[in-house]
């Protein structure tokens, strides 16, 4: 059997930088999950995001000592993993994500759909 070649991960905008700043087990916890989207597969931390319809926008949510970190990537795409947005979640206000990081998640998936079709064409 051949083995399955690895999709790329492309970052948008700040993504690749803000999740450095993450601590380690965090970084550890979305790199599994990266790779595992990058392999095909949809780790357990990982679940659709509501409001962009079906499955191919995903989030990953890791919590450590009581702080929530996410990471938004799309998997629409057959030749790349596009890494939306990285971030730590500070409202305290129950789980939704803030329309902010919603509104930025919305304008990096249209430049990764643009990129896609420029690399592709």
């Amino acid at each position: 059997m051949t083995p399955r070649a690895e999709r790329p991960v492309i970052w948008m905008g700040s993504s690749r930088k803000d999740l450095r700043a993450f601590p380690r087990q965090v970084r550890r916890d979305i790199g599994k999950a990266l790779y595992a989207a990058q392999q095909g597969e949809i780790d357990p931390a990982a679940k659709a995001l509501k409001g962009f319809g079906g499955g191919s926008v995903l989030e990953i949510i890791t919590d450590q000592h009581g702080d929530t970190w996410r990471t938004v990537y799309v998997v629409r795409f057959k030749a790349a993993i596009y890494v939306l947005h990285a971030f730590q979640k500070k409202s305290k206000k129950g789980i939704a994500m803030p329309k902010k990081d919603l509104d930025l998640i919305q304008r990096r998936l249209a430049e990764a759909e643009r990129l896609h079709r420029e690399r592709h064409n």
